[in-house]
């Protein structure tokens, strides 16, 4: 197949994605996931005037004369006693306003006096009352349809009362690494040998995407049982993903076992480094990825094109973070024949920093990269100070 551009393998991925299923499920179940339906609050937030500060609730007009305490209303408790004139009520933070009262003065600009009435003895406040429905008003819509639930979220699902909602089902994802050379990493490596990473990168990657990560394990370089193995993905999974096996050597020959299985191929190379060797397919039960043995290009052909085609599925319009910032200092790449994405790092001072990289082999250096920047065909050179894009991961 011919080399295809960065931007051609996106748009025929995300072409290729199908919706998945809806579920209901438990609000405290619901992170990662995407929501199916609007979530509405059923109450005014606060749902009555509250008290901002601990002090004394009076009426304002009263706030230059001795004051007579009434009640103490402690958070939880409803007031029981109207507020009248040269009265007050002592609150805490977060406790109902009693009816009378339109201010708290706080208790640091107050002080008792012997008679047992109060004073206030600061020459200026606020109201310090947070009206109700100040937040939100019953029936607003808190979360929209199409939202990938956050930690944050998960509070305004728990603030409006919504213990279950409509999610997205979760894709499952199976990931099959492969290759002779390969152990697993609990294998001391013998000559020749390496451990799997990729497998447990991707099922991480997987996880953090909100998706169903399986597992299936190595597939050695024999045709039949690397068909085999792909054959019970493509048969249990949404999406399979296998690294190794796509690029050109004698014992690369997972495209042509995934049309023995029955994918239609739509890709096999794209003009980008690393990452070049992306095959893509579609089955009648799965979409199926072969990513590269190397485990940066992989992680990469991740980020750019399953993670968005997970999110898809799963009803969420991705649009990943990026910042631009300028270069801490010069950086020239060897070729510029292809889209280069590079792994940087972010400094205190706001300025990026390639990492030291070695290839799509150099795994380690994303463990210190907080971002990759893109060099499009052509660009070889980066000046120290210019401005570039980089997108966080």
């Amino acid at each position: 197949m011919e080399l295809i551009s960065f931007e051609e393998a996106y748009s025929i991925v995300m072409n290729s994605a199908f919706e998945t299923e809806i579920e209901t499920i438990a609000f405290t179940r619901s992170l990662n996931r995407v929501l199916k339906e609007d979530i509405t609050c059923d109450m005014d937030m606060p749902p009555f005037n509250k008290a901002t500060v601990d002090g004394f609730a009076c009426r304002r007009v009263d706030l230059g004369v001795e004051l007579e305490l009434i009640e103490t209303i402690p958070a939880g408790t409803s007031p029981q006693k109207i507020v009248s004139e040269y009265q007050c009520s002592k609150i805490m933070t977060g406790a109902a306003i009693p009816e009378g009262a339109d201010l708290v003065f706080m208790v640091e600009d107050s002080v008792i006096l012997t008679s047992g009435k109060v004073r206030y003895t600061g020459s200026s406040t606020k109201d310090n009352i947070s009206p109700r429905g100040e937040d939100i008003r019953s029936g607003d819509i808190v979360l929209k349809k199409g939202t990938l639930v956050r930690p944050q979220d998960l509070a305004l699902l728990a603030m409006a009362g919504r213990t279950s909602v409509k999610a997205g089902k979760q894709p499952v994802v199976s990931v099959i690494s492969s290759g002779n050379e390969l152990v697993e990493p609990s294998v001391k490596p013998v000559l020749s040998q390496i451990r799997n990473t990729n497998s447990y990168q991707l099922m991480a990657q997987i996880e953090s995407a909100g998706a169903i990560g399986n597992y299936l394990g190595i597939a050695k370089d024999d045709q039949d049982a690397t068909f085999e193995i792909i054959s019970q993905a493509i048969s249990q999974s949404d999406v399979v993903l296998i690294t190794g096996g796509v690029s050109m050597g004698d014992f690369d020959f997972v495209p042509a076992v995934l049309e023995r299985a029955g994918v239609r191929l739509l890709f096999s190379r794209i003009n980008i480094q690393p990452g070049k060797p992306v095959t893509f397919g579609i089955h009648r039960k799965a979409l199926v990825f072969g990513l590269p043995g190397n485990p940066v290009s992989s992680f990469i052909q991740f980020e750019l094109l399953v993670r968005p085609l997970l999110w898809e599925m799963m009803g969420y319009q991705w649009n990943p973070l990026i910042i631009d910032l300028p270069m801490e200092k010069s950086f020239e790449r060897k070729s510029a024949e292809r889209r280069a994405m590079i792994p940087v790092s972010i400094t205190k001072d706001g300025l990026v920093s390639p990492v030291e990289y070695h290839g799509s082999a150099h795994i380690s250096a994303f463990s210190k990269a907080t971002g990759i920047i893109t060099l499009p065909e052509g660009k070889k050179y980066v000046e120290k100070g210019e401005i570039v894009s980089v997108r966080q991961i």
